[in-house]
């Protein structure tokens, strides 16, 4: 009782770190001076997070409640404190491996000395850092299917190259027969007709008939006689082939990549097909869809990175900062060089680079922009990037006064200044 009454007297600033590991967390809470208050080993588990919740409730005061500090920004552990409405410092770990240096030069570890050492980040730096943003439950949902889904994308592509580096050493005919085709190896019907065609002889018997079916049931609509037709003449075309038993044993091979490509495109399909659905409910999808290149898909993408959380970037800059589009100066004395940014949110840098692509197409005030920098110096990678850049800060203007794209107002000094 006494001590409750004098914090309530006088008021202590208290902070919060926890080592997060794979089945327990180490929690350590300090004051203002730095002195340890209470450190506790935790479970993961139910039973775990209600006892930090209780030990981290001893030290909230009427004026705020303890902020904690970890190394991560998902898992059950910080969706608890969420609930709890705690204010949540997610620490970069190379950060917390600097900072550990002040407090011990002899580089000793410890998972208690981790937790302590984020404690103490938020006690002598916590106005450097930020706390994690409010996203709505919509927005957090987002961005789980989008990066599940933009990770199923980057799967199958990195099985799409396998399979092809695979049929390039015993069978050529297949990557001639679907190499001019848009998506090659992933298309439906070109996935179809492998599972008949798995080696050279195999699909040298193929006849039209099965051929024909094959592209049927890969989703094929349109010229399938003619496909058919020409796909038999090459694949009876004359080839450089192994011994039998060995082409047979690379073709099972090549079907159990098949099969895992197979199931990598599925699940890209059914995310996209979730992902734009969810997309499409939030109150910021028709605002983001009307700028030019962005898709339900590549829309959605850019908001799961960006969330809803309005007063997180505080400016258009700073959300340029976070994508990697706004380039970085280093100046030291007589040196100075402007470069472009590594540390970045690479899946929205990834977005940016297809969204400016597909702009390019869509807007003549992004072709003009990106012509212009072309023409005062930039290599293609650069006016790509300030074309991002641009587009960006376009995208933090309107969701922020809830206003949709405009072509006219968007690029209208770029198209005079080109014009003059």
């Amino acid at each position: 009782m006494d001590t409750d009454k004098t914090r309530r007297k006088h008021f202590v600033r208290v902070f919060c770190g926890i080592d997060w590991a794979e089945d327990h967390h180490d929690v350590a809470v300090v004051d203002d001076e730095g002195k340890l208050l209470a450190k506790r080993r935790i479970s993961d588990d139910a039973e775990g997070h209600r006892l930090l919740l209780e030990v981290l409730a001893e030290y909230d005061s009427r004026e705020a409640l303890v902020p904690v500090a970890i190394e991560t920004s998902h898992g059950l552990l910080v969706a608890a404190l969420r609930l709890a409405g705690r204010p949540i410092y997610a620490i970069n770990p190379m950060a917390a491996s600097r900072y550990r240096d002040r407090h011990a030069v002899s580089r000793k570890k410890s998972d208690h000395g981790d937790a302590v050492v984020l404690a103490n980040i938020l006690r002598t730096d916590m106005a450097s850092h930020r706390p994690l943003p409010e996203h709505s439950e919509l927005s957090r949902a987002i961005t789980v299917l989008a990066r599940a889904q933009q990770d199923a994308v980057w799967n199958y592509q990195q099985l799409s190259n396998q399979l092809r580096s695979l049929l390039r050493e015993y069978f050529p005919a297949a990557l001639t027969a679907f190499q001019h085709l848009q998506g090659g190896l992933t298309r439906r019907d070109a996935r179809a007709v492998l599972e008949l065609a798995s080696t050279q002889g195999k699909a040298a018997r193929l006849s039209r008939s099965q051929l024909r079916a094959a592209l049927k049931r890969g989703g094929r609509q349109r010229g399938i006689d003619a496909d058919a037709e020409r796909i038999q003449a090459v694949f009876r075309a004359e080839y450089l082939r192994h011994t039998p038993m060995v082409e047979e044993a690379m073709g099972l091979q090549m079907l159990a990549v098949l099969r895992q490509l197979d199931a990598a495109c599925k699940a890209a399909d059914e995310l996209a097909e979730s992902l734009q659905a969810r997309f499409r409910e939030h109150p910021d999808a028709h605002i983001v869809t009307s700028f030019p290149g962005l898709s339900d898909l590549a829309g959605a993408r850019v908001l799961a990175e960006i969330g809803d959380d309005r007063s997180y970037f505080t400016s258009a800059r700073a959300l340029k900062a976070y994508a990697g589009s706004a380039p970085v100066t280093r100046a030291s004395g007589k040196v100075r060089i402007v470069t472009h940014r590594v540390v970045k949110n690479r899946r929205l840098a990834s977005c940016g680079y297809v969204w400016t692509l597909t702009a390019l197409r869509a807007s003549p005030g992004a072709r003009m922009h990106y012509k212009h920098r072309r023409e005062v110096g930039d290599r293609h990678s650069s006016a790509q990037r300030n074309l991002f850049n641009k587009l960006l800060g376009q995208l933090y203007h309107c969701l922020q006064t809830r206003q949709t794209y405009n072509e006219s107002r968007a690029f209208s000094q770029p198209a005079q200044a080109l014009a003059a």
